[in-house]
């Protein structure tokens, strides 16, 4: 296997460069990080009907990861009970080290082969869920060790990995392998590798929630109504919903009806 992620960086004496041209310099390797991601949309859409298929069917979807990319699923899975109004652990993350230490960088937890599969454990994980294993390198042994504890107890997997013929890869049933090439400064994966970890788990949480319709059109129609930012933002796509021009009663009918979705039920039975 070619450790890509490994290789040295394209842009040398850095030290030597002024503030504008390592701007430029990352800016420009940045921009790669998109089109690097559509060459995989394909196994990442394969991916994603898998991860809705199985919430679907009751099971649950569970991060499975090590350092920047572990603690970036970690932010990822947090935004979906006030974004999208889902119960707290549908989706998951299982952390290296453990999401109570998120702001610690304890990288020695990643060859830990026991950990991961015990913690997946700890959360009942089952034939209903899915496995996604996180590991820029596609070799981490904490996700690595899981993935095939979750073969082996017949539990689909998938990973997202940014070199090719990874041996994580070879252990996942739906692979997603994005090729982001040598970083900026070379191995800090924590670059290119992070950014598009990062716009990966936005189009698998995303279009997981449109998929479930936990959105309507383009809004949060199921936002968790916990300040008064949130509020008059469900208020004003309620008044757009069902043509109300009168913002104290449209706050009052969100407010009794808990979300933006029940008040436009509530509001149509009213009024058919």
């Amino acid at each position: 296997m070619t450790r890509i992620t490994e290789q040295p960086s394209r842009h040398r004496h850095l030290e030597k460069k002024t503030v504008e041209e390592i701007t430029h310099l990352i800016n420009a390797e940045d921009k790669t990080v998109a089109l690097a991601i559509e060459q995989a949309l394909p196994q990442l859409n394969n991916l994603i009907t898998e991860v809705v298929k199985k919430l679907k069917d009751g099971g649950r979807m569970f991060y499975l990861g090590a350092g920047s990319g572990g603690r970036l699923s970690v932010l990822d899975v947090i935004e979906m009970p006030t974004t999208y109004g889902v119960p707290k652990g549908l989706l998951n993350s299982i952390l290296a080290g453990g999401t109570e230490h998120l702001v610690e960088a304890l990288e020695e937890k990643e060859d830990d082969v026991e950990a991961g599969w015990r913690m997946l454990q700890d959360e009942h994980v089952s034939q209903k869920d899915i496995v996604i294993g996180i590991s820029a390198s596609g070799t981490t042994p904490f996700v690595l060790a899981g993935l095939k504890q979750c073969r082996t107890n017949n539990i689909t997997t998938g990973c997202i990995v940014s070199n090719p013929h990874s041996i994580i890869a070879a252990n996942a049933d739906l692979p997603v392998e994005v090729i982001t090439g040598p970083e900026f400064i070379s191995g800090s994966t924590r670059m290119k590798c992070g950014t598009a970890q990062k716009m990966i788990f936005d189009m698998i949480s995303t279009t997981t929630m449109i998929q479930l319709g936990r959105v309507e059109d383009n809004k949060m129609v199921n936002v968790a109504l916990i300040n008064d930012k949130i509020i008059d933002r469900a208020v004003k796509i309620l008044m757009e919903k069902v043509g109300l021009t009168d913002y104290e009663q449209a706050k009052k009918l969100l407010m009794d009806a808990g979300s933006v979705k029940e008040a436009i039920v509530q509001w149509q039975l009213q009024h058919q």
